[in-house]
């Protein structure tokens, strides 16, 4: 009797099902801000481990052996990393105790790493709004600009507008001087917002308009035109 034959391709076909049957959904918070939370790789190994034995095995209480079985790191290290994330809440071990059978039973708690993950993500994006809405540019003159812009609208500039002024500052290097002669003009218009005061300076921009005296004399000659 023959054997089956059996091609490569099937072999790869039943390898490549195996593959993505056994993946692991890693949080890709975690890989990214491990070194900010203090964590070494051996922790974040664990934290995997313990992450494929929870949701992918359905296995709630796997021993300091069976995890450390699965790594090359040694028995101690893994230990000691294991009582590091007990001790710092990135997870907790639940008691459990059957109501019929009064057996007390334990398994591993990865909310709290996921709240820490959280947390994390969420401070650094506070930090991302905070810089927008209370820019810290280096000189007074600077900060100044912000302030007349304020008096001007009487009213606080949104986080947008602290960004267009900034974005006039340095990415379009206008000159401070000629953006507030650009307010002015926009104030003396009665249109004091900011997508007319943009246009005004992109029209300088055109004509070559660097200096707050040819920004005067163009617009003089643009009214005298209407």
């Amino acid at each position: 009797m023959s054997k089956p034959f059996i091609t490569q391709q099937q072999i790869e076909a039943v390898l490549l099902s195996s593959i993505q049957e056994g993946s692991v959904a890693v949080p890709l918070l975690l890989l990214k801000n491990y070194r900010a939370l203090q964590l070494s790789e051996i922790e974040v190994m664990t934290l995997i481990h313990l992450i494929s034995f929870l949701e992918k095995e359905k296995y709630d209480f796997p021993t300091t052996d069976e995890i450390q079985s699965r790594m090359s790191a040694s028995p101690d290290l893994v230990i000691a990393g294991l009582q590091k994330l007990i001790h710092e809440q990135f997870i907790a071990i639940d008691e459990e105790i059957d109501v019929l059978s009064g057996i007390r039973s334990e398994r591993y708690n990865l909310t709290p790493l996921y709240r820490k993950l959280a947390k994390q993500a969420a401070e650094q994006e506070m930090a991302k709004l905070s810089a927008v809405r209370t820019p810290m540019p280096a000189d007074e003159g600077a900060r100044n600009i912000f302030t007349t812009f304020e008096k001007e609208f009487a009213r606080p500039l949104t986080p947008m507008e602290l960004e267009t002024i900034s974005g006039w500052l340095d990415k379009d290097q206008y000159k401070e001087d000629l953006i507030l002669t650009a307010l002015k003009e926009a104030v003396f218009a009665g249109k004091v917002h900011f997508r007319y005061i943009d246009r005004i300076l992109l029209e300088w921009s055109r004509n070559r308009v660097g200096t707050v005296d040819q920004a005067k004399e163009y617009s003089q000659r643009f009214r005298q035109s209407r």
